[in-house]
């Protein structure tokens, strides 16, 4: 074993006296604390099946630990000593990876119905084990424990195509999961910056698909495309053996590798390599980062040599992996080359396919065929969906839940990964002091409080949802250090989702046993992040009035705050769980203080803008996207203005109209609204073409007051708002409509030229 990554292998925490509860994560289905405790010394002796050859690996990996921290290494089945004593036997109760432990003074008896469940309860073990070598008792707490997961698949992500990170960190990331209980690592090996793993039969695309041009120094989406010359320094590759000694090293800590190879989008490095591949065939050189023009980035569907190319590589990869499960990506497909290319167009003819989404459809079902037909079953991302999905694939449901409600109705299994609260790549902390990011916010209680089970799912539905995964996407993650900060504590505070029952679910509880475990990281020297100290200020508005609430995550934190615009400190009035009612134009700014010092470096500061239509109900003709909705139904009338920040305060409608019609409540004398409005062309938002404006009397009467017209460039880049705003003579109204006109398609040169564009508006303010 390498002795250098030992020291990772299991979360040790400090000693627990037998008057405490330990503090085991993910929280156990069942644990009773007994008297006394267990004493491990050199004459203790593990009992257990020795001609059973995956029980022995398993209580060989209990032995290296104890001997890691002790110095001496326990006996196997001698008569004469204290006992641990593993046994796999027909277990009731717990399934197949579930195990009753028993911890007496006398005795230590695990049992399972496998080396899962055995496995299993040494984590549980190792959570209450000194954490470094010590000369002082080995003692375990009298407990006795049920425990079995709630889900089957209990994942994480990890892309190693943006960013190369190697063996050694993998196999890092591997020992953070199993610590947790997580039983499943989903490795993202291809993508259009990087092809990390060895195809014998397609040599350049490690040869030529593994390295980019170095252009670290700068923002991912700026840099500039690579030039013919510049030599490619940067990135690697898994070799076969790599991935073998890795898959083998995840089997013995119950882990299942599912390897994901990217089809029919994000394919830019395998064309890099092999230009035939796409619908062009021209060559290009590996994109350095997020600039894709002129760059083709699909698989050519119509091109048969596409589909004997990647049976090829798939088939290697089965050779690979015995994991039943193979991702094929099937996400983000810009299907504008298939809409130009003679190939595709003969192919659609052919097969009656209506459109571009039929074909990928298609080539999804074409590539399910061949992976069934090698006893391995499709799991790919929520567009899958798009034209009617192949009939043995699963789904991966990250824009939001939509997609895998939809598969769940439809009788396809479903793993839940949706990007708010699951995606790591999103800040965990207050940006301002956080390393910088993709963008997006998922604290620690975010990921928390999130239940994979959508509500709109009955109980038969229910069954297809597997469970649900976190994933670390590396565009902005460039170190292996970086990575881990991002992962930890989110991880474990999935792997209570997954693994506990959701009624014994409590983020007090949680919260408060997650700092025994900071402890241990602080021990271990893992990097991680602290805790949001952000003050969370959430706008309550409700018949017409306006209340502000804070909170914070951090244990036993105090929340202190002004609303006069000055900066709090620890003497400004602390917040006492009643919500500060707003009636005027208001700026609050707050601290979060913990054992009596400011963890806030920047306070969280929130301006609230009060006018006519605050708190009141906003009915939308077509509906909110269900991606952003900010922080509910009225966002537009609760008195927060948008930033720049696009995954808060802003409602987003995709290729519709905006229509939103308010109520004020009574008759009120009106001279002016406004809307605003945000173009982030590189995330395809733009403004609308124009703004209208109507006021009524009755609601269903209205009369125009102005539509005002935009008058920011399609073609801006930088990050733009704008405020739409119609002033007019002092009239009578009761009901307002707003009405933001969608674009047609995205100007010419975008990389989504052609396609709808999306608008995000925030407050609709009325004076």
């Amino acid at each position: 074993m390498n002795k250098k990554w030992f020291f990772l292998l299991v979360v040790v925490l400090p000693f627990f006296s037998t008057a405490q509860k330990p503090d085991i994560i993910p929280q156990p289905v069942s644990l009773v604390t007994g008297n006394g405790s267990f004493v491990i010394d050199e004459n203790t002796t593990i009992t257990f099946n020795q001609s059973d050859n995956d029980l022995s690996k398993a209580v060989n990996y209990f032995n290296d630990h104890i001997q890691h921290i002790s110095g001496y290494r326990l006996k196997y089945n001698q008569k004469q000593g204290k006992i641990i004593r593993m046994k796999t036997e027909p277990t009731e109760d717990v399934g197949p990876e579930g195990y009753l432990l028993d911890v007496a003074p006398d005795a230590i008896t695990i049992t399972a119905n496998d080396k899962r469940g055995i496995f299993y309860a040494m984590q549980t073990l190792f959570q209450v084990l000194p954490q470094i070598r010590t000369n002082g008792p080995l003692e375990v707490p009298a407990m006795t424990v049920k425990d079995y997961p709630r889900f089957q698949w209990r994942g994480l992500h990890l892309d190693v195509s943006r960013h190369f990170f190697g063996p050694d960190f993998v196999k890092r990331y591997i020992d953070l999961l199993s610590q947790y209980k997580f039983n499943t690592f989903h490795w993202h090996l291809t993508d259009d910056q990087g092809w990390r793993i060895e195809i014998k039969k397609y040599p350049n695309l490690t040869k030529t698909g593994a390295w980019r041009v170095d252009k670290n120094n700068l923002i991912w989406g700026d840099r500039p495309q690579a030039k013919a010359g510049e030599k490619p320094t940067y990135g690697g590759y898994f070799t076969r053996e790599e991935v073998k000694d890795i898959v083998r090293y995840a089997a013995e800590r119950n882990i299942t590798i599912v390897p994901e190879i990217e089809m029919p989008g994000h394919s830019a490095a395998a064309i890099a390599s092999y230009p035939y591949l796409s619908c062009s065939q021209k060559p290009q050189l590996p994109m350095t980062g997020g600039n894709y023009k002129n760059i083709s980035s699909n698989y050519c569907a119509g091109n048969d040599s596409v589909f004997s190319f990647l049976q090829d590589v798939l088939t290697e990869v089965f050779q690979l992996f015995p994991s039943k499960f193979i991702h094929v990506g099937g996400d983000e497909v810009d299907k504008t080359d298939w809409k130009n290319c003679p190939k595709c167009q003969k192919r659609m003819k052919e097969e009656g396919l209506k459109n571009e989404e039929e074909l990928q459809s298609y080539f999804m079902k074409r590539m399910e065929k061949f992976i069934s037909a090698n006893n391995r079953r499709m799991i790919g991302w929520d567009e899958i969906l798009e034209g009617g999905l192949a009939p043995g694939a699963t789904v991966m449901s990250w824009r939001g839940e939509a997609g895998g409600i939809a598969a769940a109705k439809m009788g396809h299994d479903v793993v839940m990964t949706p990007g708010n609260p699951l995606y790591f790549d999103h800040y965990q902390g207050d940006p301002a002091l956080e390393p910088f990011g993709i963008g997006g916010f998922n604290t620690l209680k975010r990921v928390y409080t999130y239940d994979p089970v959508p509500k709109e799912l009955n109980k038969e539905q229910a069954k297809h949802i597997l469970g649900a995964q976190a994933n670390l996407w590396a565009e902005f993650i460039k170190s292996a250090v970086h990575a881990q900060y991002m992962v930890l504590p989110r991880m474990v505070a999935l792997s209570e989702i997954v693994w506990s029952p959701k009624e014994d679910r409590d983020w007090d509880s949680f919260n408060k046993r997650l700092q025994t475990h900071f402890k241990s990281f602080d021990q271990r020297g893992l990097v991680y992040s602290k805790g949001n100290f952000r003050v969370e200020i959430t706008p309550v508005a409700k018949d017409g009035k306006l209340t502000a609430e804070l909170s914070t995550e951090i244990y036993n934190g105090e929340i202190h705050y002004t609303t006069d615009g000055t900066e709090p400190s620890t003497r400004s009035p602390k917040y006492n769980s009643t919500p500060i009612p707003i009636e005027k134009t208001t700026t609050i700014k707050a601290i979060t203080v913990s054992q009596g010092k400011n963890q806030s470096v920047v306070p969280a500061s929130q301006t609230f803008a009060i006018h006519k239509a605050i708190g009141r109900d906003v009915q939308y003709t077509n509906p909110v996207s269900p991606y952003y909705m900010a922080d509910g139904p009225n966002s537009l009338t609760d008195g927060i203005r948008g930033t720049e920040a696009i995954g808060r305060y802003w409602h987003g409608f995709s290729g519709k109209d905006m229509i939103a019609t308010i109520d004020l409540g009574s008759e009120q004398d009106v001279s002016s609204i406004s809307l605003g409005c945000l173009q982030h062309a590189r995330d395809w938002i733009m403004m609308p073409q124009w703004v209208k404006f109507e006021v009524s009397d009755n609601g269903v009467n209205f009369t125009e007051v102005q539509t005002v017209k935009n008058d920011v460039s399609p073609y801006e880049q930088q990050s733009t708002i704008k405020d739409f705003t119609a002033n007019f003579s002092t009239r009578k109204a009761r009901f307002v409509r707003v009405t933001a006109k969608t674009i047609d398609g995205l100007p010419k040169g975008h990389p989504g030229e052609g396609k709808p564009g999306w608008i995000f508006v925030d407050e609709i303010m009325v004076n």
